[in-house]
């Protein structure tokens, strides 16, 4: 009788923790990291425009793509829903990112770092300062509320598939540099 009440109570609790894995739920790090391609696509098709390695034809393309994504992504940002639909767009931001990448022609000459890419490189600073226990709570929650405000507004510069103004770069660059000094205190 024992066995049999300790396979009911081990059968509910097996139970309730696999349905607890497949509700829905909110994915704030599926929406930073889709924000971080979102910017670093868009800074991608700028570039490519302004240097002639994509046509502008390319470009209207890749922007519609991006805008599509962009609006699926709004409605998935903030709501409480399965992982696999986080997946599936972040797929879709991999799959147009490739793409762009086989249309550029990469310069040889060495360029400073985007300021998407920057942004991705910060936020994996602190994710890892944040495992490793050399960012106390408090600072890292400063630091990726700071990262999460640049990358928002980045977002919404270049929404709609509009290009960021020069002193717009140079605002986001300067924050950046701004966090990436902070952030070094902790190193």
């Amino acid at each position: 009788m024992k066995k049999v009440i300790l396979l009911s109570v081990l059968m509910v609790f097996g139970l309730a923790l696999f349905s607890g894995c497949v509700t829905m739920q909110t994915w704030p790090d599926n929406e930073r990291n889709a924000e971080n391609k979102m910017v670093v696509i868009q800074e991608k098709i700028g570039d490519g425009l302004k240097t002639g390695s994509l046509s502008p034809d390319q470009s209207q393309m890749f922007l519609t793509t991006l805008k599509g994504i962009r609006t699926d992504y709004k409605e998935l940002r903030d709501r409480r829903v399965y992982r696999d639909e986080w997946d599936k767009l972040l797929v879709r931001l991999d799959a147009l990112g490739d793409e762009i990448n086989r249309a550029l022609d990469r310069p040889a000459k060495i360029e400073e770092p985007r300021n998407g890419d920057r942004i991705v490189s910060l936020q994996r600073r602190i994710d890892d300062g944040r495992i490793n226990g050399r960012l106390p709570v408090t600072e890292g929650r400063e630091f990726q509320s700071r990262l999460d405000s640049i990358r928002r507004e980045y977002l919404r510069m270049t929404d709609e598939g509009r290009y960021s103004t020069h002193e717009e770069r140079t605002d986001i660059s300067r924050r950046l540099d701004s966090l990436e000094t902070d952030l070094n205190r902790f190193r």
